[in-house]
């Protein structure tokens, strides 16, 4: 018997209407496990290179993994994949809260989804039971308002619910997917993906847990994560917001759309001061003891905020806080409401509001172009007009801002792709390459563009870092900590091993708070017994690094068929701009230090030096000789 999943795999066209249940081998799941890994089996074999990310050729993925639903802390997340409307190439996106153990519970592994509806719909999911039903009367409903509405219709308030809002059905770019209202697909443009098919929501419901091989084992580890969640120190207080002031005092806070990395109004936008103001709650995700879901509520004022969208973390706070200079904790509180509620990416939506205020500024858009809107840094009211707008394609400003940075550049001209932050036409997210070299580097070489959560940060791998985070990365090979500013061999091993790691955490879908190699939770000493005590296999650590492995090179392969290679990346001069302020006067990554880089780290990866492309020694070793379309 399978223990930690079904062997259910639903997959349903949308066209047709048609569905049918597959039942992979257990060498499957063992091979992919769960996450991008497993829904690029699917994707690599239909989606053809060209193919419109917004037609009914794209398919779009939702994968959990062997271990969602366990009752351990960080689990319970899933995957969606599918070609990128924003950038082109591979898609991929993680949410966590309570619909990933659902869906398992409901008895699926993971959903392939082909063709368009010709109307709007929804799945519904229950004990293994598929249907689809009518949404017209949920087009143009928020995300909050479609959950509540298809609870009461289906008479089960604890019915989990992912959906679109306005932005994914106007497909907006980088649109999300939300479930809970407050807990995002967020990234690479998941909702527009689901709203060019016409789909609404998928609605989840289940008592089918999967098996585990040895439970007293897995409660364990859950009691064990119970018992030192202050491990991960002020995270849990206060969220990811904690780093605010933080990375504004080593002048890493990304201001005025990456202009500089200090501002003046750090404090008063911190998660110290939110959590002394405006947060009245901290929620969690299914089985974990973690709670640093941030819940804040606003009833008075110009900005009121609706407490079931949550609160803004870190990267929210900075996209709409320092990147437009806007000091005011509460309109940005507001503007993490608004794409919860129409869903949005608050990173790609803020960063491309700030862009707009460059060029606005700069007189690369005009007041005509922007519909009236003064769309200057530091202007709170209109930096939510523009959110408001860009969600509903409304206007001129709307309908150019719903199409991402790059392509809004692209579009108008006069020099403003000068202030551009994007990597593969993905804006990037607030930590700053200048600070974190061999970030800077995985912002270029990642298959979706820049991420912050797809390796360890340099910060953890520095001869005065603690005890724990080295031991840690020593059970990954890495020995030879460095220092901040160093980007040689050693740094550029360190961000392709903890790449790998980070894989397989998203392979397994894993939470990044919970699980890493450095200062979280738990650490690579847990992984394989963690794996192992779930599912009976006898995997070890490297065994699971080579799963990392293996799903970057599935990610990395997609977008080589699509010819985004070493060509692609790259920084955006902006992000390769010398800092100026205090303490980090005078940092920077250079083009000649990246594209050194880059030759090592694509030597180290077993691909080709010259294009970027995976060998096919690599794959071959990777059991991916199957992938169709390489030469």
């Amino acid at each position: 018997m399978p223990y930690g999943y079904h062997g259910t795999i639903l997959h349903i066209n949308l066209t047709t209407g048609e569905h049918y249940i597959e039942h992979p081998e257990e060498t499957f799941y063992r091979t992919y496990m769960g996450g991008s890994a497993l829904g690029l089996w699917y994707i690599l074999r239909e989606v053809m290179p060209g193919t419109d990310p917004l037609g009914p050729e794209n398919v779009l993925t939702f994968s959990n993994s062997v271990l969602t639903g366990t009752p351990v802390h960080g689990q319970s997340r899933t995957t969606a994949n599918a070609k990128s409307p924003l950038t082109g190439g591979i898609g991929d996106s993680q949410a966590g809260g309570f619909w990933p153990a659902e869906l398992k519970f409901a008895g699926f592994d993971a959903i392939v989804i082909r063709g368009r509806a010709p109307k709007p719909v929804y799945l519904w999911l229950h004990d293994g039971k598929v249907e689809l039903r009518d949404a017209a009367h949920l087009w143009g409903l928020d995300t909050g308002e479609t959950m509540q509405r298809i609870r009461d219709e289906l008479g089960d308030p604890r019915i989990e619910v992912a959906a679109i809002g306005p932005a994914g059905e106007n497909l907006v770019r980088y649109a999300a997917i939300m479930n809970m209202a407050n807990r995002a697909f967020g990234r690479t443009g998941m909702g527009a993906v689901m709203g060019s098919k016409n789909l609404k929501a998928i609605a989840v419901r289940g008592k089918q847990r999967p098996a585990m091989f040895d439970k007293e084992r897995v409660l364990a580890l859950s009691r064990w994560g119970r018992d030192h969640v202050d491990n991960i120190g002020a995270l849990a207080k206060y969220g990811t917001s904690v780093v605010v002031k933080a990375q504004n005092y080593v002048g890493g806070l990304p201001t005025r759309n990456y202009s500089r990395g200090v501002f003046e109004h750090a404090k008063e936008i911190s998660g110290q001061t939110m959590y002394h103001t405006i947060l009245v709650d901290r929620d969690t995700c299914y089985a974990c003891a973690t709670k640093c879901k941030r819940v804040v509520e606003v009833k008075d004022g110009p900005y009121t905020v609706d407490r079931l969208y949550g609160g803004p973390e870190y990267e929210t706070i900075a996209t709409f806080g320092s990147y437009c200079e806007v000091g005011d904790l509460k309109a940005i509180a507001k503007a993490n409401e608004l794409c919860n509620r129409y869903g949005l990416d608050t990173i790609s939506a803020g960063a491309t509001i700030a862009w707009a205020m460059e060029a606005f500024e700069n007189g690369a858009l005009t007041l005509e172009e922007t519909d009236g809107i003064d769309l200057r840094f530091g202007n709170a009211d209109a930096m939510l007009q523009a959110l408001d707008a860009l969600a509903h394609r409304r206007g001129r400003l709307g309908d150019l801002l719903a199409e991402g940075s790059a392509r809004a550049a692209q579009r108008i001209g006069r020099g403003s792709d000068a202030f551009l932050i994007t990597v593969k036409g993905q804006e990037a997210p607030a930590h700053m390459p200048q600070i974190k070299r061999s970030l800077g580097l995985i912002y270029a070489v990642n298959p979706f563009g820049a991420d912050h959560q797809s390796s360890e940060h340099d910060t953890s791998y520095m001869p005065k870092s603690s005890k724990r985070d080295l031991e840690r990365l020593a059970m990954l090979g890495l020995t030879n900590p460095q220092d901040l500013d160093a980007l040689n061999r050693e740094k550029v091993e360190f961000a392709l091993k903890t790449q790998y790691f980070y894989s397989v955490l998203d392979t397994l879908g894993l939470c990044q708070f919970d699980w890493g190699p450095a200062w979280q939770l738990y650490g690579p000493e847990h992984l394989a017994d963690y794996v192992n005590a779930v599912t009976g296999w006898d995997v070890t650590l490297d065994e699971l690094m080579t799963v990392g492995q293996r799903r970057l090179n599935m990610l990395r392969v997609f977008n080589a068929r699509e010819g985004i290679g070493r060509d692609a990346d790259k920084l955006t001069k902006r992000l390769h701009k010398m800092l100026t302020d205090e303490p980090n006067n005078g940092l920077q990554i250079t083009p000649e230090e990246l594209e050194q880089a880059k030759d090592l780290y694509y030597e180290m990866a077993g691909w080709d030096v010259r294009t970027g492309y995976p060998t096919a020694e690599t794959l071959a070793a990777l059991g991916l000789e199957w992938v169709p379309g390489l030469t």
